[in-house]
């Protein structure tokens, strides 16, 4: 198995970027951070986030760290 299909975090950026009307590419224009590097996010294989990446997008999309990840361990999600 890859270790990218080893972890149980589970990122939920599409959710909350629907929920908002908001793009991908707009998000990066306010977050200041590349749409590729989001996307390796969005799509589960970053393998870190930054406190100041995290709390940049938190801040924009108006949420909690806990509304943008979480944990399950189940791989139910």
């Amino acid at each position: 198995m890859a270790e990218e299909e080893l972890h149980a975090i589970r990122i939920h950026l599409d959710r909350l970027l629907a929920e908002r009307g908001m793009t991908l590419t707009e998000l990066s224009a306010h977050v200041g951070i590349t749409v590729v590097n989001l996307s390796v996010l969005k799509n589960g294989r970053a393998k870190a986030i930054r406190f100041s990446t995290l709390s940049k997008i938190c801040e924009v999309l108006r949420c909690q760290p806990g509304d943008l990840i979480s944990h399950d361990p189940a791989g139910t999600a």
